[in-house]
């Protein structure tokens, strides 16, 4: 569905270049689901915007649904539906109105547009909001449109940037149900971006992880964490005084990374650590350092990041200011 070798976008700023988007190389099969992470100016939007033909690449190429981004930019934008990071309906229009037109725009004929519509606002639980303007419908109503619009004209490919971005825990819940369930009775492929680590995880098949305009990991979520996170092992001793002598049997013993001691508790990150508590204790025991407690946490994707890039993902933000300015 998707076929990217070395995109690259170049932009220039107060007469000096920015590089957004350093050569990337993406492939997405059809009915795929891809999160694409990265902290605000990793060249994410960026690239949305230049797979969807908003943003012509400074170099490489791009292939959507067998069609070149640049060549044939009307027969991609006829295969995917795009719901960027802002509202796509007109706050004065009513919400009908607006799928209607979309629709219309696309070539389906005024009954068949009538049609789609009203099963997208039944699809989407937007029953009842047919003639209510947008500007008064609720967040996660007016994202559901957003959805439904990007929808309307049936694509192979929706590519959602950031789209629950604002939305309580309910109303975000509320939105990847309904985007699932579509997903599953269409067969589409999907695209998306989050700052949301647990719709990445629970949503995609493959994480693509992206910093400084370049992906440095694509792996599905599991491999991602098994392979750069490792369990998180917090382990209190008997007495402060055992502290040293563990955190150093900790690295000796299991290879664990990033062992951090407060008073007498210490903590490591240890590949495949649920499985070792025993062998630990073992070797604790041998060791003369007694145990008084031990506590395990499996590895999150934000472990991931902050493995990879040196920082957590849930500190950069909401938002791709820096892209958006940029281009």
């Amino acid at each position: 569905m998707i076929h990217a070798e070395g995109l690259t976008k170049d932009f220039v700023s107060h007469k000096e270049t920015v590089h957004a988007v350093r050569g990337i190389d993406l492939h997405v099969a059809r009915g795929e689901t891809v999160a694409v992470l990265g902290p605000n100016g990793a060249g994410k939007t960026t690239t949305m915007r230049m797979l969807t033909t908003l943003t012509a690449p400074t170099a490489g190429t791009a292939r959507v649904a067998g069609f070149d981004v640049e060549r044939d930019p009307a027969q991609v934008r006829r295969r995917l539906g795009y719901v960027g990071q802002g509202n796509g309906a007109g706050h004065g229009q009513r919400a009908l109105d607006e799928l209607y037109s979309q629709g219309v725009t696309f070539g389906l004929g005024r009954q068949k547009s009538r049609t789609r519509a009203h099963e997208l606002m039944d699809g989407l639980d937007l029953g009842g909001k047919e003639r209510t303007k947008v500007s008064d419908l609720s967040g996660g109503q007016r994202r559901r449109l957003d959805v439904a619009m990007g929808l309307m004209h049936a694509p192979e490919l929706l590519v959602l940037d950031e789209p629950s971005t604002g939305l309580d825990p309910h109303n975000r819940a509320n939105l990847w149900e309904h985007i699932g369930q579509l997903r599953r009775e269409r067969d589409m492929t999907l695209l998306l971006t989050t700052h949301y680590l647990d719709e990445a995880d629970a949503m995609a098949e493959r994480v693509v992880i992206v910093d400084h305009g370049r992906i440095i990991a694509d792996d599905t979520p599991e491999r991602l964490k098994t392979q750069h996170a490792g369990d998180r092992l917090t382990i209190t001793v008997d007495g402060t005084q055992y502290a040293a002598s563990l955190a150093e049997l900790l690295t000796s013993w299991a290879g664990a990374g990033q062992v951090e001691v407060a008073g007498a508790t210490v903590t490591a990150g240890v590949a495949a650590g649920s499985t070792r508590v025993a062998e630990l204790v073992r070797a604790a025991d041998a060791h003369g350092i007694p145990l008084s407690d031990i506590q395990v946490r499996r590895p999150t994707l934000d472990d991931v990041f902050l493995t990879l890039t040196g920082r957590s993902l849930r500190e950069t933000g909401a938002t791709d200011q820096a892209e958006e300015a940029a281009a």
